[in-house]
Formats: C-alpha cells, sequence, structure tokens
C-alpha cells in the first residue's frame, strides 16, 4: 500500500535513479535500531531472538547496499564523517574494555551502521525519496503495534506501564512507538503542505499515528512534535500560503483546545504522577546527579568507559548528552554538539523549501527529545532521523550531459 504517493507535477532531481533495494535497506536499518528490550509481549519473544533479528537486520542490510553500491561510490557528508570521529572515538574508549566485550561489539554495530549510510549517500540527492522510506518504513512498524492492540488490549496497554501503549507484538516501550508516530505525522504534515502528496493518504498516516501518540501518553514526542513542526512550518511561511494557513488555523485550534480541554490535556500530560516525581523528571534527575557526581579518572572524563547499554547503576540514563558523556566523554559530546550545530547551520543557510522543513523538523525533534531520551552517540533511530536530514540538505546531483556526436568537418563533405 502507497501510504504517501508521489501526487508532484515534476520529478525531484536524482528521485528516479534510486534502486528500489534502497528502500529495502533504509526498512533494514529502522528494524536494527527498534531495540531488544521493552514490554511482555503476547508471545514471549527470548531476547537472544530479537537480537538475532536486528543484528541480521544490519547485516543485511549492510551487504545489500555493498550489492547495490559495488563501485563503492559515496557523497562527502559532514555529517557521516562526524560519525566517524565518533566510532573512533568509542573504539578508543572501550578498547580497555572497561564495559567487557560487549562494549567491542557495540563499536562493530555502529560501524556497520555507519558504514551502510555512507554507501547509502551515493542517492542522498536533496530529494524526498528517504522521506518516503522513513514514513512507509515506521508506519509498518506501528501498523505492528496497532495489530498487538487489536489482538490483545489487556498486553498492549499493561498496568506495569500505567496503562500506555506498549508492543504487544514485538517489544516496543511507549517512548519509543511515541517517538515513531511523532515522526511520521510531523513529515507526513509536511508532504501535505508541499502538496507532495494528497488529504486522503496523509490521513491514513496521520490519523491512526496521532490516536497511538495519545494512547502512549509520551510528553517529549508531543512535544518534539508541536515545537518541531512550529520550526518547520515557520521556514515554509514567507514561502507558502499553504503554511500559513496551517499555522493560522493550528494557532487558533491550540488556543481553543487550552482553553476548553484543559483540564483533560493536563490530566493526560501528568499521567497520574505526583509533583514530586513529575519534577524528577519521572525519577530521571536522580540518576543524572548520581552519574555527574561519580568519580572518574581523567581518561573517563575525555573518553568516557566504553559504549554501553545507556544505563548507570542499573537504571536508565535517559539523556543522550549523559549517555554519552558517561560512554564517550568530553570528545563525544563535544562530536555530538558539533553534529547538531553543523545540520542546523546548513538548513538555515538553504532557501526556504520543503527539504529544509523537513530537515529542521527533525533536527529540531532530535535535539528536544535528547533531553529526555538516549540515543545520539549510538545506532538509533535518531542517528537515522538525522541521517534522513543529512540526505534532504544534500546538494542535487547535476545531471551529466549526455555525449553529442562529432559532426563532420566541411572537407569530409564536400
Amino acid at each position: 500500500m502507497n501510504t504517501v504517493p508521489d501526487t508532484r507535477s515534476g520529478a525531484e532531481p536524482g528521485s528516479a535513479g534510486t534502486p528500489r533495494i534502497v528502500g529495502i535497506v533504509w526498512g533494514l536499518l529502522v528494524l536494527n535500531t527498534l531495540g531488544s528490550a521493552g514490554a511482555k509481549t503476547i508471545v514471549p519473544l527470548p531476547r537472544s531472538l530479537i537480537q538475532m533479528v536486528t543484528m541480521g537486520a544490519l547485516v543485511a542490510a549492510f551487504a545489500l547496499a555493498l550489492a547495490v553500491n559495488l563501485r563503492l561510490r559515496i557523497r562527502p557528508s559532514a555529517y557521516l564523517l562526524l560519525l566517524t570521529l565518533l566510532l573512533v572515538t568509542s573504539v578508543i574508549s572501550s578498547a580497555n574494555l572497561e564495559s567487557g566485550f560487549g562494549a567491542l561489539f557495540r563499536c562493530f554495530r555502529l560501524a556497520l551502521f555507519i558504514g551502510t549510510l555512507w554507501l547509502l549517500s551515493r542517492w542522498w540527492d536533496g530529494s524526498l525519496t528517504f522521506v518516503r522510506y522513513h514514513i512507509r518504513a515506521y508506519f509498518a512498524v506501528l501498523g505492528s503495534v496497532a495489530a498487538g492492540l487489536v489482538v490483545s488490549p489487556g498486553a498492549a496497554l499493561p498496568d506495569l506501564y500505567g496503562g500506555r501503549l506498549v508492543g504487544a507484538l514485538w517489544p516496543l516501550t511507549p517512548p519509543q512507538i511515541g517517538q515513531y508516530a511523532a515522526v511520521i505525522i510531523g513529515l507526513t504534515v509536511l508532504l501535505l503542505l508541499g502538496h507532495r502528496t494528497d488529504r486522503t493518504s496523509a490521513a491514513v498516516v496521520i490519523v491512526p499515528s496521532f490516536v497511538l501518540l495519545a494512547l502512549t501518553h509520551t510528553r517529549t514526542a508531543t512535544l518534539g512534535l508541536l515545537l518541531g513542526l512550529a520550526l518547520a512550518i515557520g521556514s515554509l511561511i514567507l514561502a507558502s500560503a499553504a503554511a500559513r494557513r496551517f499555522f493560522s488555523w493550528a494557532v487558533l485550534l491550540g488556543v481553543v483546545a487550552a482553553v476548553g480541554f484543559a483540564s483533560a490535556l493536563q490530566t493526560w500530560f501528568l499521567r497520574g504522577q505526583t509533583k514530586e516525581n513529575f519534577s524528577s523528571l519521572t525519577g530521571r534527575a536522580k540518576v543524572w546527579d548520581a552519574l555527574l557526581a561519580a568519580p572518574r579518572t581523567t581518561s573517563e572524563k575525555l573518553l568516557g568507559v566504553g559504549l554501553g547499554d545507556k544505563s548507570f547503576g542499573g537504571l536508565p540514563i535517559d539523556n543522550s548528552w549523559l549517555a554519552v558523556y558517561n560512554e564517550q566523554g568530553l570528545m563525544g559530546v563535544t562530536l555530538v554538539a558539533v553534529i547538531i550545530v553543523v545540520l542546523g547551520a546548513v538548513a538555515l543557510l538553504r532557501p526556504p523549501s520543503l527539504q529544509r522543513a523537513c530537515a529542521i523538523f527533525l533536527i529540531s525533534y532530535c535535539a528536544i527529545a535528547s533531553y529526555t531520551e538516549a540515543g545520539l552517540g549510538d545506532a538509533s533511530p535518531y542517528l537515522l532521523h538525522l541521517a534522513l536530514a543529512a540526505s534532504l540538505l544534500a546538494s542535487p546531483v547535476a545531471a551529466t550531459p549526455l555525449p553529442t556526436a562529432e559532426l563532420p568537418r566541411r572537407s569530409e563533405v564536400s
């Protein structure tokens, strides 16, 4: 099913030359980043089996990307170069095995992930091709979540998570589902504003995704969606009448919802938490304070302790910057900050366009989510979102002129 059909009047540069297998590779990268731990599923899945599937997807993605790009043609990319430097930092920090042999395995996974992106960079031409791959892949993931909700509502809305939506067929946590839903809602709204899809196809994606987002009660994803869309649409206001109309209606409806449904929105936002629990960000602040107070050697401050499971003292860190500091040190934090700044600066320097708006949405969403979610320092959906932003900001490939036959000289025809 083509959930986001192409209704453009003209073709985007380079999009027609992208092999179908590239979309398969992108979908495999999405599968790899789904994670191996989460909620209890209807049919219990051993963690070893889940890891085999996700790692197998990455190996298959790399092999297919290599097969379709045997000549190893790549495009220069500041984003991928910085990711490669982050990989080098991760290998150095993991070499002392302070985090065990698992750290080296995670470095190998990150290397395959970055290597696959380098191979795909050949087709990064500033078109919307990879946006469609992104939406379709995550919409398929959300389809499995919806199927689990229909098959077993009790397993999909367990008391363990306070009645929040989880993956009942594949172990996905509420923040994961909220993130996937928010990202594809935002991208689809932008495609609709840019007249790159029709209203029916957009509704097929947006409506069920919004319902799933609401059921997850994920505040970070909701705020990331709203603020990211506000920045993205704001970048289009001067160049698009549709963006101006949408922004005006969104502000009006937002004010009406805030006034008329203030109590319901507050209940949804607080999720039944006490003020103390809410002020500590559901206990995250305690973990952050303990991590920052822990004694560290100079080497650990600069390079970290090596790639791990993004936890400290057995509890999740849930902050990309502190997770990177813990595992890759100040060097890693600096590289991640440069990645965000460089992508943001390139996006701001581009002239207004739909591609630029999509990139701004993805960059701002990842920056906002980094405060309460980890993932910017390892193979994750966030790095994949930023890779998509980098592909949108790439300069179009200039068409190669067809060779013209040499005209015979007059002496040869006289």
